[in-house]
């Protein structure tokens, strides 16, 4: 998509952005009301209703059953018969879940060759080969009977005391642990905190449990041990309660940090960034602006070697067969949908469906259903092949676009995100989101001004330029592009320095 010919003062011809051809809506990119119109390829439209902005404006009559169209995709049929002007939303969008045809990969893409040219960054390079852009103390939980203990353990550490070269101490308490079921549940749970200690973005990392919990500080520990160096546990009922297991914690992150400050950032190549993917708090804009500018960027980290991570299996539905297509083989297409067909059996134990997704805000903001939401949210990963897809949490080690199985709730999206290894994330939202994670820069990208400037002291990238005119969506894309590299030297984004610290791991079973 390039420059929209579109103005900050409203028109006929700029009111209304209609994304495809094919397409019988189009997007406001103001409020409409009734007597005004909108010009679209030549063909004049009278508004009929109140129509907020971005939400769906009807181009041609559609009559009762019908399907309408965006991203030059069926979004789902109409509940009556619709006239040009008409608003489109929820009260008359009915949401199917429709069976679509899938085009498997008949052969295998290669990786990428490397580039002419390679860019760079500053980073920690770690024993392993991966490459920090933070330098952080973890003390994790083992359970939720520990989570007040690993807080305090970071919060007794002042700023002003922590050595040069470490970003800090970083609490990660939980709320699971303990009284949950022995089996998936506990294995994902496990997976999740060793990433959170073996992560490259941390220098040294206690776990710290109570002692009698189910998940065992032992299973991190011994022939366990997720890494190599720098790793210490203990447990309260061992170490004297919670005062006396904060004194030795304490004691033995002072020697963790003695070691850590001779470690320096050195040049390393820009291959070595692994991008977390996410959205929160969508809008109608994102997959106008924000989303398919983050594809840009994804499609160029995935030319010299990078990582860009896809998360939210539940915002992929409706967009699956788009993303087999692309699939780097026939297995990797099997992996992806064995993750989308196993959510589904996920949900249907709850009653749930893939369109109780949409948020209240995101049908405020003029989402109507997952398929309309899904097929702008996987503008993230942009055009390159799907090189791999993993489970929640599990390690990526493939460069390229790979999926990874988590759900929509940001909070437990980004903890995946995180303990899979990525080493930033890029987060787009339209609504406003505030989130971050302790230990792994979250860079926030807004899809309109209007949010920008409401919540500029969270947003890092204002894509609503793209909207309003004022920027093409490569020149946002290469903007993040650049303040990736920029983050990972070690520039703070705003949720950083507002210190957001979010974790939240995926509990997926009963509680006992």
């Amino acid at each position: 998509m390039g420059l929209l010919d579109i103005a900050k003062l409203p028109t006929a011809e700029n009111s209304a952005i209609r994304l495809h051809e094919t397409d019988n809506v189009a997007i406001a990119r103001v409020p409409l009301s009734p007597g005004a119109s909108i010009v679209i390829a030549s063909q004049t439209v009278a508004v009929l209703d109140n129509i907020p902005a971005g939400h769906k404006i009807c181009l041609s009559p559609i009559g009762s059953g019908q399907n309408v169209r965006r991203y030059g995709q069926v979004i789902g049929r109409t509940r009556t018969a619709i006239e040009p002007g008409q608003h489109i939303h929820v009260h008359n969008l009915a949401f199917e879940d429709h069976e679509v045809g899938f085009e498997f990969p008949s052969g295998n893409i290669p990786y990428p060759a490397p580039p002419a040219y390679m860019p760079t960054f500053e980073g920690f390079l770690r024993e392993d080969g991966r490459v920090g852009t933070r330098n952080y103390i973890a003390v994790v939980a083992a359970s939720n009977c520990a989570a007040h203990t690993v807080d305090w353990i970071a919060e007794s550490f002042d700023p002003t005391s922590i050595l040069p070269n470490i970003d800090g101490v970083v609490a990660f308490p939980h709320g699971e642990g303990c009284g949950m079921a022995i089996g998936p549940d506990t294995d994902q749970l496990r997976r999740t905190l060793a990433g959170v200690l073996n992560h490259p973005n941390i220098g040294a990392a206690l776990i710290i449990g109570l002692g009698c919990e189910v998940n065992q500080i032992d299973h991190y520990l011994g022939p366990n041990a997720p890494r190599s160096k720098r790793l210490y546990g203990m447990t309260l009922q061992g170490s004297g309660g919670t005062r006396g297991t904060v004194e030795a914690a304490r004691a033995r992150i002072q020697e963790f940090m003695e070691e850590m400050t001779a470690e320096k950032r050195i040049s390393v190549p820009a291959s070595k960034i692994q991008l977390g993917l996410n959205c929160g708090g969508s809008d109608s804009f994102s997959g106008i602006s924000a989303n398919p500018a983050l594809g840009v960027c994804s499609d160029m980290l995935a030319a010299i070697g990078a990582s860009a991570v896809l998360a939210e299996t539940t915002e992929c539905f409706g967009a699956e067969h788009l993303l087999v297509r692309r699939a780097r083989n026939r297995e990797v297409a099997e992996k992806f949908l064995g993750h989308i067909n196993g959510y589904k059996k996920y949900l249907k134990q709850f009653g749930g469906s893939f369109d109780d997704n949409p948020s209240p805000g995101n049908k405020e903001g003029g989402l109507s259903n997952i398929l309309e939401k899904s097929l702008g949210a996987a503008a993230k990963a942009g055009t390159s092949p799907m090189m791999d897809a993993v489970d929640y949490a599990e390690t990526v080690t493939s460069p390229g676009f790979v999926f990874m199985n988590t759900p929509g709730y940001d909070p437990v999206s980004l903890s995946g995100l995180a303990a899979g290894g990525v080493n930033m994330i890029a987060f787009t939202t339209g609504r406003g989101s505030a989130i971050g994670f302790p230990s792994v820069p979250v860079i926030k990208i807004a899809t309109n001004t209007s949010t920008y400037k409401r919540m500029k002291e969270n947003m890092d990238v204002n894509a609503g330029r793209i909207v309003d005119g004022e920027a093409t969506v490569e020149q946002v894309g290469k903007e993040i592009f650049d303040l990736c590299l920029r983050v990972a030297s070690g520039e703070k984004t705003c949720a950083e320095r507002l210190g957001h610290k979010e974790f939240v791991p995926w509990r997926i079973g009963p509680v006992l």
